[in-house]
């Protein structure tokens, strides 16, 4: 019995290390929602679902529609501002509300928001989700975008 106890403290000491250690990128991310008034969003006209296999679809198309980081960083300053965010811009990834990969409207500032990371970088795994989706046909381009709007907006309908 007593060669127990210390077993015990040794597994709980060693739980409590990795809780303390463990990086933070596997921790659960603050949900961060974009403010609808601010940030609507907004489409590119060329995608639509009679295009998607020659846009969005297409490996590697969003980097022929990305703005450029001298854009997006100017606009990512200013929009810190107005969404009264705290902390350095390296802290913020400035993201499009739909996605590039949803169709997103590249350099309309009404679809470009300030997301905070880590958030950012977990939405980044389910615009490429929903993209899959899209491109096998097991989800229409409106509503992998319905979803999107929803989910950065926190809006859980």
């Amino acid at each position: 019995m007593s060669r127990r106890v210390p077993d015990l403290a040794v597994v709980a000491l060693l739980v409590g290390l990795v809780v303390l250690l463990w990086p933070r990128t596997h921790r659960v991310a603050t949900p961060y929602y974009a403010d609808a008034a601010l940030t609507p969003g907004a489409l590119n006209p060329t995608v639509r679902q009679a295009t998607i296999r020659s846009t969005i679809c297409v490996p590697g198309w969003t980097k022929t529609v990305r703005p450029g980081a001298e854009y997006t960083g100017a606009l990512k300053l200013r929009q810190l501002q107005e969404y009264h965010a705290h902390g350095p811009p390296s802290a913020f990834q400035e993201d499009h509300l739909i996605s590039l990969e949803l169709g997103g409207a590249p350099s309309d500032p009404r679809n470009l928001w300030p997301q905070p990371r880590p958030w950012a970088d977990h939405v980044d795994k389910t615009e490429n989700e929903l993209r899959e989706e899209v491109c096998s046909g097991r989800l229409t381009l409106a509503e992998a975008q319905r979803r999107e709007w929803a989910l950065k907006h926190g809006d859980n309908r």
